[in-house]
C-alpha cells in the first residue's frame, strides 16, 4: 500500500480516557514518519500495534505540550529497546535545546544519533526529499511559531501499455526506456512514446494543518491534497474562543478543504468539551461533504 495513516491521538490540550493528544503515524511508501508526539504517545503506539522502531523521522509542528511532551519518553524507550539507527527530527529550533537539557539533567545517553533539521520556513518549503517522497513545511497562524506539513509522492514513471509490449515485442530495455518517456527507435521501426505508454497514476499527497486559526492562504498550502487533516477544536458556537486561542472551527476547516479542492477532509484536535463529534461533523458537512471526524486508532489507506 502506498500510504497508510494511523491516528495515534486526536484530542487537544490534555489527554482524556477516550482520546490521546496529537500524534499521527504515516507509512508513505515505506517512509515511516511520526507527526507530533503528545504525552502518552508511546503507549498509544503500542495500543495500536505500531512498530515505532521503524521510524525514520519525526515531525514536530510546534512547542505546545500536547504536541511534543511524549518525545523524551519515546526516544528513551527506543534506546532501551536497542535502536542504533539514526533518527531525523524536523522541528522548531528550540526543541533541540529542550531535549538536550532533559537528557543531560537525567543522565540519559541514547544509543543512536539524533539529526535535527530546524523549521524556519516563512512560506511553503521542502524540508525533506528523496526519490520517493517530498515533505514541505508551511507556516500557520497560532499563538507561537507553528508549521503544517505537506507530503507528496514524487512524479511516477509512465506505464507501458501491455498491448504495445505484446504487439511490438518490446524488450526489458525498451520498456525501461519507454517508462522514462523516451521513444523507441529500431533500425526498421519507430514507436512514439505517447503511442506505447499510459499516463502514470496521480501522485498521492497528504496535508497536515497543525494548530491554526483560519487564514485564506492555508488553502493554497494544502491545495489538491488527497487527504487533508485539519484541526477542528471548536464549532461556530465557540467562535470567540477559537479566535482567542487561535484555533479553528469545523466550518472553517471545511472551508479550507473546499477552497483547496482536497480529496478528503479528516478532522481532529477536538476540545474535551465535546462528548461526541456529531455536532462537529454536521457543521463541517454544511460546507464540504467528504469529511470524517477521527477517533484514536482510525486508519486511512490510499
Amino acid at each position: 500500500m502506498p500510504f497508510k495513516l494511523t491516528i495515534i491521538g486526536s484530542g487537544s490540550a490534555v489527554p482524556t480516557v477516550n482520546r490521546g493528544v496529537t500524534s499521527q503515524y504515516v507509512n508513505f511508501n515505506e517512509r515511516h514518519i511520526l507527526i507530533d508526539c503528545g504525552e502518552g504517545t508511546q503507549l498509544q503506539l503500542r495500543r495500536f500495534k505500531v512498530k515505532f522502531q521503524r521510524l525514520k523521522m519525526i515531525l514536530i509542528s510546534h512547542l505546545h505540550g500536547d504536541h511534543y511532551l511524549g518525545l523524551v519518553g519515546l526516544l528513551s524507550s527506543m534506546s532501551l529497546l536497542g535502536r542504533t539507527q539514526k533518527l531525523l527530527i524536523i522541528c522548531p529550533k528550540e526543541l533541540e535545546q529542550l531535549l538536550n537539557v532533559q537528557f543531560e539533567i537525567a543522565g540519559i545517553k541514547l544509543n543512536f544519533e539524533l539529526e535535527f533539521k530546524h523549521l524556519t520556513a516563512k512560506d511553503k518549503t521542502v524540508v525533506f526529499e528523496d526519490n520517493v517522497i517530498a515533505i514541505s513545511a508551511f507556516p500557520v497562524k497560532h499563538r507561537i511559531d507553528c508549521w503544517g506539513f505537506y507530503m507528496n509522492e514524487q512524479q511516477k514513471e509512465k506505464n507501458v501499455d501491455p498491448r504495445a509490449i505484446k504487439e511490438h515485442g518490446l524488450t526489458i530495455e525498451e520498456i525501461l526506456q519507454a517508462k522514462k518517456g523516451e521513444d523507441i527507435v529500431r533500425e526498421a521501426a519507430y514507436y512514439r512514446n505517447e503511442d506505447i505508454t499510459l499516463p502514470p497514476e496521480p501522485p498521492i499527497s497528504y496535508a497536515y494543518s497543525a494548530d491554526t486559526m483560519y487564514f485564506d492562504k492555508m488553502a493554497e498550502y494544502v491545495k489538491d491534497a488527497s487527504i487533508l487533516y485539519h484541526e477542528a477544536t471548536f464549532t461556530e458556537k465557540q467562535i470567540d474562543r477559537a479566535k482567542a486561542t487561535m484555533h479553528s472551527t469545523a466550518k472553517q476547516a471545511a472551508t479550507v478543504a473546499k477552497n483547496a479542492n482536497v480529496g478528503k477532509l479528516i478532522l481532529g484536535h477536538f476540545s474535551a468539551r465535546f462528548r461526541g463529534t456529531d455536532e462537529v461533523l454536521a457543521e463541517a458537512k454544511t460546507v464540504f461533504d467528504k469529511v470524517v471526524c477521527v477517533e484514536d486508532g482510525d486508519e486511512f489507506i490510499l
